[in-house]
């Protein structure tokens, strides 16, 4: 299904749906209400959902477009494909477990318009409770890493040394040049995406966002963290739909592909020993977890699963040099 009418698009918004159709019709109904007020089309992607998302959107909401892939794409190229069709000057892309507020989008498609130096920007991110989500952040480094995978980051929140990589430690109310923004809430000028090109489809999912504004901020573009938009985001909808991988409930991911994504980030941007680096990481880091739990006579597989996983993903892409073939 496609809009054939020709009338201005100043905002393409492009939604990548897998297996999340009670969501996503939540999520669409936010959109029927905020799209009246700016020239805006919605785009629906359907990576080969099994739960009848496609036919929900179809049936429900004639008046947005609905493509359907026969193939999971993954993120990056679940949009990549929806881009295809988007006719906006501004691209929006947004999770199917992502709610917006009132006021958002046009808000959104304001700011863009009063700073022409900004090539992306993203929202103030919070669960269903009210908790606010990571929301502008700084590049993945070994460092960032390690205060993570140690627990220092969330013990330490309010430290600008441990709370760095999420930004735990600044004014959530306060705007921010930040280095990227999670793709819950994600909106780019097309003209930048010109320069720099769309995603990356070898990430396919995770990292795929960070590795974007990377290449934008190269091309001189601003990235920035608005917290007057508001979006509500369950998080993990998509991924909680896999069910055959091991899911990280502490960051809602699958995690032999973020270790998957995380290898192909690492060595494409900073070469081949820092992905060797970060895979020693993890395994050092979960050999000493499991160390410490045997000792204590305490429950151990969860932290041995961690390290073959890691073994695996080195494997599957030849220690970050190839992603395996699509659908992971």
């Amino acid at each position: 299904m496609r809009d054939t009418n020709n009338h201005a698009v100043a905002l393409s918004i492009i939604i990548v749906s897998y297996n999340a159709r009670e969501v996503l019709r939540q999520c669409l109904q936010c959109l029927q209400q905020e799209v009246r007020h700016c020239a805006a089309e919605v785009i629906v992607v359907d990576n080969a959902s099994r739960d009848g998302s496609a036919e929900m959107v179809s049936a429900e909401f004639p008046a947005f477009q609905l493509y359907r892939s026969d193939l999971n794409l993954g993120f990056a190229g679940g949009n990549n494909y929806g881009y295809r069709y988007a006719r906006g000057e501004y691209i929006l892309l947004l999770n199917p477990d992502a709610f917006l507020t009132p006021g958002s989008l046009s808000l959104a498609l304001q700011r863009m318009q009063e700073q022409p130096q900004v090539g992306l920007a993203g929202a103030r991110l919070s669960d269903p409770q009210g908790h606010l989500q990571p929301s502008g952040r700084l590049f993945p480094s070994l460092l960032n890493e390690f205060l993570v995978m140690s627990g220092l980051s969330s013990r330490f929140p309010h430290s600008r040394l441990c709370g760095r990589f999420d930004r735990t430690w600044a004014n959530p109310a306060q705007a921010a040049q930040v280095d990227w923004v999670p793709g819950a809430f994600t909106i780019i000028r097309r003209s930048a995406l010109g320069d720099a090109g769309l995603f990356d489809e070898r990430y396919f999912l995770y990292y795929e966002e960070v590795d974007l504004c990377r290449r934008l901020k190269q091309q001189g573009c601003q990235i920035w963290y608005w917290p007057e938009l508001s979006v509500t985001h369950i998080g993990g909808a998509c991924s909680k739909a896999v069910s055959d991988q091991h899911f990280s409930k502490s960051g809602s991911q699958l995690t032999l592909w973020r270790m998957r994504s995380a290898l192909l980030y690492y060595r494409k941007h900073h070469g081949q020993f820092i992905a060797w680096s970060y895979a020693m990481l993890e395994i050092a880091w979960n050999g000493l977890r499991h160390l410490v739990r045997t000792l204590r006579h305490k429950h151990t597989a969860d932290t041995r699963s961690v390290i073959q996983l890691m073994r695996q993903a080195w494997r599957d892409t030849k220690g970050g040099n190839d992603s395996p073939l699509r659908p992971w």
